[in-house]
């Protein structure tokens, strides 16, 4: 069982960069997982951003994201990188990486294990 955790969101202005890492804690390896990040806007459902499969080969993106987000896995640094570019007001959110053993795709359900969560705030 793999365990989470986030780190890397902050308050930055509209155009910035910002690169999120999700790190697999306590002794857990995040090597043998698919990996997504998700984000949660104030009063708005959870929606898939990108994920990325056990090898770091096949990977997907929202397409609000595409062109300006790119998710990279390093599985020696047990870590799961969301390296976000351009970044607009419309991105700002709290941030989730989620870890699945079994699957792989945008929806949610695939994904059994989850972070705490980072927060996103892009000022325009």
């Amino acid at each position: 069982q793999v365990q989470l955790v986030e780190s890397g969101g902050r308050s930055v202005q509209a155009g910035e960069y910002l690169r999120l890492s999700c790190v697999a804690s306590g002794g857990t390896f995040i090597s043998p997982y698919a990996v997504a990040w998700f984000r949660q806007a104030s009063g708005r459902e959870r929606e898939f951003v990108a994920a990325t499969n056990w090898s770091g080969r096949d990977n997907l993106y929202a397409d609000s994201v595409k062109g300006r987000f790119i998710i990279v896995r390093n599985n020696a640094e047990n870590t799961v990188y969301l390296h976000m570019d351009k970044l607009i007001h419309e991105d700002t959110a709290l941030y989730y990486c989620a870890a699945s053993n079994w699957g792989y795709g945008v929806d949610s359900t695939y994904y059994d294990y989850w972070g705490q969560g980072t927060q996103v705030t892009v000022s325009s």
